[in-house]
């Protein structure tokens, strides 16, 4: 069993202050202002693709062989890096600095280098989702252009005020082989493109003086199994502290002891002095409530003993309290409470440092036979795996994309992420502290054997230690965290040298936060009879199902959670018939049936494992593959479709025999993945109905599907099949009832498998317990003719940051969305914003996605609009398409 009462993590939060520097760190009175301030670095960038040709080797036909900046070239330089993370056991030490300068001799390093013909932009910036999709280039990575090697610089100053700080630069996450230089000089790099890591800038920076900042990322072809993203497409920050102050990432809480009454708050504070003499030093700490929007209330409703010490010159020294909280506030999925503990660091008293740390107050448990319990309560796990590019922004984060990503899943019922199959944005965990959403928080999708040629298997041996203890220090404070994936599917399960392996990480992980539990998603149905298990403190299974009660029965003391599961595939608004219920059919020309019943091989429809989980309730629950669709890996159309078998529709394998015919083969032109329950847009797909009908039994829903538009099936078989939260429930076409039916033990949807096509209206009534539930009507639209546009959200802040997301409806005369429609849409904006993306949710579909027009897929388009920076006012979007009536919107944009 493993029981823990879990700390959670500060977010830390961006206040902007009108003409001086953000400072994101607590104000220690009204009057003190904190020596520490965090800016954000993300303006005024200057960026341009591939290396200078002095530093590249190439072949024959002009492609580029190596560089003699990429990782093998320079390994003992990066490696020199992250020495915090690596300790005295660990089985690859840091290597010391190589002297001299590394690429000393690179134009794009100096600072007197001429840049002003490099494009100009801020960041995050993803340069691979700003290509043109090819069919020449992989389905499996989106097919579009992010592999190869870009450089950004910047030019900032320093003011002679901050003479005696030191300056850090923090990158949240850069893709990938991130190289750094200051002023000419080199300073360091952190080769995995999914973490975030620190440098020390001290050493290089001009104070009083212009400074010029340079940096290169390196994507390799075949590095990837799905889109990574290219470029530093999450934030970066400038640090600046006094020589004594707290280290990177450097407090830690835990509650180890929790009631009703009392709360037991255990901290540890890392203080770092990068000055040349000792430091005498005194902590305090106090504890706030933050309110429901996230601000700090006034209210101190704690306080830790002070802390006196010294810090050796040029070292670190932890320093260890407690408090107690009473009446505490549990941090929950229904009340995501949560608390701010400010700590201050005085000096000569002085204060020199202040810092926050965001955490909560929560007990996780996950026991054998019972599940998960949260806060000593049972919690089914109602979780889905996602990627971490945001649709058509790519990977280039943004909070308020995140957010809504979030609040779709949460509407479905999800109470839980598993970040596949890597570290997220740090602002992702903070949305699901403050949402109210568990993670599973991942690190690695291979180990020492790789998938790809050259994915992260060539950088497990020197990294692995560093990679993993910095997302743990990062992260240990979040009480969203309940778990901490150490691999996912990695190859060694199939041979005995996954269980050392899932041991000594294990290992690393309990020696820096022994509070959570560690987990190993496993694809295998051997090993966790072969002692990979025991290298866990929860057994993650993927697919398999059987393996689900041979597990309780093998391994009665350890503990298991469906880690992925389902991997059903669908198309939004398309139905191929005949239905079958055979899990490789359902097959059209490069689209999949959206009767939710197909899934590869390997996985099932979401009915299947529903009743499996219900049978087997020791396990804690499942993490769907996926909530959304994703670029890159389109399964099954990952190669070439030069098999007719594929196809179980006759019409579109017709189609596709005339074409075969005429082209002799073709080439898959699938971008994005089918597994999401919604589409790339964020647009439900049938299966967002049966997930919501089962996670969220009280809510009064029913859904039908398939739409009603099929001119060339009148008097045809067409089943029909309704999603709901209710127990039973009655069809009706045109008013004549075709039936009440009861959901039997272990059914998820209830079916009409013989219903024949009729123009009109289609209807459900579900009951429960008897009683009247929920409706749902499917109806026979008319001819598109007209265009609607609805915002999520029609007020936004004037930050260029904010968004709002613009649905295009393809509507008949009534107003109802024309199921089939595929009208292309132009878009016109005036006022303070901008399009910034747009898109329809087909995965083969090749238009750009920064294009000003776009097609709709099944009568829904998307259009992305971003406010520009301190620009208030009103912004008008249209949309116009020939034959439609168009159609605007206004959206505001406030301070």
């Amino acid at each position: 069993m493993f029981n823990n009462h879990l700390p959670s993590m500060r977010l830390f939060k961006r206040i902007v202050m009108v003409c001086i520097v953000c400072n994101l760190f607590s104000l220690i009175s009204v009057a003190q202002q904190s020596p520490r301030e965090r800016i954000s670095f993300n303006k005024d960038w200057l960026f341009t693709k591939n290396d200078p040709l002095e530093i590249v080797v190439k072949d024959l036909k002009g492609k580029t062989i190596k560089s003699q900046l990429d990782y093998a070239e320079i390994k003992e330089w990066y490696c020199s890096n992250g020495s915090e993370f690596v300790l005295a056991g660990d089985e690859v030490q840091a290597t010391k600095r190589p002297t001299g300068n590394l690429g000393s001799d690179v134009a794009y390093t100096q600072p007197s280098f001429n840049d002003k013909d490099w494009r100009k932009l801020n960041l995050p910036h993803d340069w691979g989702i700003e290509g043109s999709f090819s069919y020449d280039l992989p389905g499996g990575t989106g097919k579009l252009p992010w592999a190869g090697t870009g450089w950004y610089r910047k030019h900032f100053s320093i003011s002679p005020s901050d003479k005696g700080k030191q300056f850090f630069i923090d990158i949240d996450g850069a893709m990938a082989y991130p190289l750094v230089w200051l002023n000419g000089q080199f300073v360091g790099g952190w080769p995995y493109g999914y973490n975030s890591f620190r440098l020390d800038l001290t050493p290089y920076i001009k104070v009083g003086a212009e400074n010029v900042i340079a940096i290169r990322l390196y994507n390799p072809e075949n590095s990837s199994r799905w889109y990574p993203g290219s470029g530093i497409y999450r934030n970066v920050w400038l640090v600046k502290t006094t020589p004594v102050h707290v280290g990177h990432w450097g407090t830690y809480i835990t509650t180890p002891e929790v009631s009703d009454a009392t709360a037991t708050v255990d901290m540890k504070v890392t203080l770092d002095n990068q000055s040349s003499k000792s430091a005498s030093v005194k902590i305090l700490t106090k504890v706030y409530e933050l309110n429901a929007n996230g601000t700090k209330t006034n209210v101190v409703v704690s306080t830790f003993a002070s802390q006196t010490g010294t810090v050796k010159a040029e070292g670190s020294e932890t320093f260890q309290a407690k408090a107690t909280i009473k009446s505490p506030k549990r941090w929950s999925l229904e009340k995501p409470n949560l608390y701010v503990a400010v700590t201050t660091v005085e000096q000569d008293g002085k204060i020199v440092d202040s810092y926050d740390t965001e955490f909560g107050i929560r007990t996780i448990q996950f026991d054998p036979a019972k599940g998960f319990l949260l806060n000593g309560k049972h919690v089914n796990i109602n979780g889905v795996c996602n990627h971490h590019d945001l649709g058509a922004l790519g990977s280039a984060f943004n909070t308020r994309a995140a957010e809504r990503q979030l609040e779709i899943m949460k509407e479905m019922g999800v109470n839980a992420i598993r970040t596949s199959h890597n570290m997220p944005a740090p602002e992702l965990v903070s949305l699901c502290d403050h949402m109210g959403i568990m993670i599973m928080d991942e690190t690695f999708d291979c180990w020492k054997k790789g998938k790809t040629k050259k994915d992260y298997g060539l950088l497990f041996d020197d990294w692995h230690a560093r990679d993993l203890r910095a997302l743990v220090h990062r992260d240990r404070n979040h009480p969203s965290v309940i778990q901490w994936s150490i691999g996912n599917e990695v190859l060694e399960l199939w041979s005995k040298e996954a269980a050392p392996i899932a041991t000594k990480l294990s290992a690393i992980v309990r020696a820096e936060d022994p509070t959570r539990p560690t987990v190993l998603g496993s694809n295998s149905g051997n090993a966790p009879f072969e002692g990979v298990e025991k290298g866990v403190d929860v057994y993650g299974q993927n697919y398999n199902l059987d393996v689900y009660h041979k597990f309780r029965e093998a391994n009665p003391s350890n503990a298991m959670v469906a880690s992925e599961t389902s991997s059903c595939v669908s198309s939004r608004g398309i139905y191929y018939f005949p239905v079958s219920n055979k899990k490789w059919e359902g097959k059209g020309l490069f689209q999949m049936s959206s009767y939710d019943l197909f899934s590869p091989g390997w996985g099932c429809a979401p009915d299947d494992e529903f009743k499996t989980l219900d049978q087997n309730p020791h396990v804690a629950g499942e993490f769907v593959w996926t909530g959304f669709d994703y670029i890159g890996e389109p399964t099954p159309y990952n190669d070439d479709i030069t098999n007719l078998l594929n196809f179980s529709d006759p019409k579109e394998k017709a189609k596709m025999e005339k074409e075969l015919k005429d082209l002799g083969r073709i080439k898959s032109p699938s971008r994005s993945s089918y597994f999401g329950i919604v589409d790339l847009c964020g647009f439900k797909k049938d299966r967002f109905f049966i997930y919501q009908a089962h996670w969220r039994p009280d809510f009064q829903m029913a859904h039908i599907l398939p739409h009603w538009n099929w001119e060339d099936r009148v008097g045809q078989n067409t089943p029909v099949h309704v999603y709901t939260s209710g127990d039973e429930a009655e069809l009706f076409l045109n008013g004549k009832s075709l039936g009440r039916k009861k959901k039997g033990e272990f059914e998820y949807r209830i079916r009409w498998d013989s219903v024949l096509y009729t123009p009109g209206i289609l209807k459900v009534v579900a009951y429960k317990n008897g009683k009247l539930w929920a409706e749902d009507v499917q109806e026979t639209t008319d001819v598109a003719a007209k265009l609607t546009l609805k915002a999520d959200r029609s007020n936004i802040k004037a930050d260029g940051l904010d968004l709002s997301f613009v649905t295009v409806i393809i509507a008949d005369k009534k107003g109802l969305k024309v199921p089939t429609a595929d009208n292309l849409v132009k878009f016109e904006i005036s006022g303070p914003g901008e399009i910034i993306a747009v898109d329809n949710g087909d995965a083969t579909n090749f238009e750009s996605f920064k294009a000003k027009e776009h097609k709709a897929f099944n009568g829904l388009g998307l259009v992305i609009v971003r406010s520009k920076p301190g620009e208030k006012g009103v912004i008008t979007l249209k949309a116009i398409s020939d034959g439609l009536v168009a159609s605007q919107l206004q959206i505001n944009t406030k301070p």
